[in-house]
């Protein structure tokens, strides 16, 4: 049978060993789970409450309009209910972009390295990639907007960035949205947004009436604690929402996570806490690593990418089998680092012990 060629360029997904076999493999009761920037504080104890007394239907079709999570959000986020599109995380938003305005022909500007699913997609839709390196980690702004051209169609904006974890400051932002061509729709991927100091958030959802040509996207996975749940959203003006409904599956997102994002939504205390919880984490963290000399990128995630004195696969190696998961960086196309979410504050103080026995070893 005959595929896409582009097909032939890219491989599937490589799921890491699950946590079981790596119990079994090196023969550890507990694991600490560092490589997805899932939220380690879990999800709100108001969603814990609806769980204990829901009464599930699993044999009805979900709404497919996702009506009262879409008027709660427009209500939060102070845009129309028909500027917004919901999406088995953010992540399918990403494919219905990909699907509706890349083809053979035209070209998508990202940066390197920055979240691989734009290029994965954008690759099986046949389109040209143009990939500009970051500037220590950041988006080279001004690079990108060189690699424009006619044929450009989609440029990715991803702040903060993973795997950096560094933002567009809002200054830039405008800057670039002022002087990028209408012809170019230009995709801000916000899915770390809450972990972001109130000082640098670009207030990106007071520009989608300016910049016809701009969608945001956000998700549930992160500081809401619902990855398992696969919800996430969209906001732009409502001509590009109606040209992704149009490639958008007419269920897309399950009853329940629907429901579990409402409830989330507005709790808005849980968010506070976990982004404070995270950033008094943070900042130890890079206090120890400022004391044994690794250089790391400034991170407004959850999540922190580091410089490593051998290979990221060897650090990785070496934590896995004291029960530590983490990302190494050569995954990541950024060699001799590794990234790792931000965890409780107990693991990563065991963290810290182990890295600092890696650092002796190594020195």
């Amino acid at each position: 049978m005959k595929t896409k060629s582009s097909l032939k360029q890219i491989a599937p997904y490589q799921q890491g060993k699950q946590i079981q076999d790596i119990k079994r493999q090196y023969q550890i009761d507990r694991i600490v789970k560092l490589s997805s920037n899932e939220n380690p504080y879990g999800y709100a104890d108001t969603v814990r409450q609806f769980l204990a007394s829901y009464e599930p239907a699993f044999d009805i079709y979900p709404d497919g309009h996702t009506a009262q999570l879409r008027k709660d959000l427009a209500h939060k986020l102070k845009v129309s209910e028909s500027e917004i599109i919901f999406g088995s995380g953010s992540e399918e938003i990403i494919q219905m972009i990909c699907r509706a305005y890349l083809f053979q022909g035209v070209n998508t500007v990202m940066a390197t390295p920055t979240f691989p699913q734009y290029k994965h997609n954008a690759i099986i839709e046949g389109a040209k990639i143009k990939e500009i390196p970051t500037i220590e980690g950041h988006h080279d702004l001004n690079g990108m907007l060189k690699a424009i051209d006619q044929d450009t169609n989609v440029i990715w904006l991803c702040s903060p960035n993973n795997p950096t974890g560094t933002p567009i400051t809002k200054q830039d932002f405008i800057a670039f949205m002022d002087t990028c061509p209408q012809h170019v729709l230009v995709v801000l991927d916000e899915a770390y947004y809450e972990y972001l100091d109130k000082k640098k958030d670009l207030h990106a959802m007071k520009q989608i009436q300016k910049y016809n040509n701009l969608i945001i996207l956000r998700t549930f996975s992160k500081a809401y604690g619902l990855a398992g749940l696969r919800i996430g959203y969209g906001v732009a003006n409502k001509q590009i929402i109606n040209q992704l409904n149009v490639v958008r599956g007419p269920f897309n997102t399950t009853s329940i996570a629907q429901q579990i994002a409402q409830i989330a939504l507005a709790n808005e205390a849980f968010i506070e806490k976990t982004r404070q919880q995270n950033l008094k984490v943070k900042l130890d963290f890079q206090a120890f690593l400022d004391r044994i000399g690794w250089h790391y990128y400034t991170s407004e995630t959850n999540f922190m990418l580091v410089s490593t004195p051998t290979s990221g696969t060897k650090v990785f190696d070496y934590l896995i089998q004291h029960g530590f998961i983490v990302r190494p960086g050569e995954l990541l196309g950024i060699p001799n680092t590794i990234r790792f979410t931000l965890g409780l504050q107990d693991d990563m103080y065991r963290m810290q012990e182990l890295l600092s026995l890696y650092q002796h070893q190594n020195s």
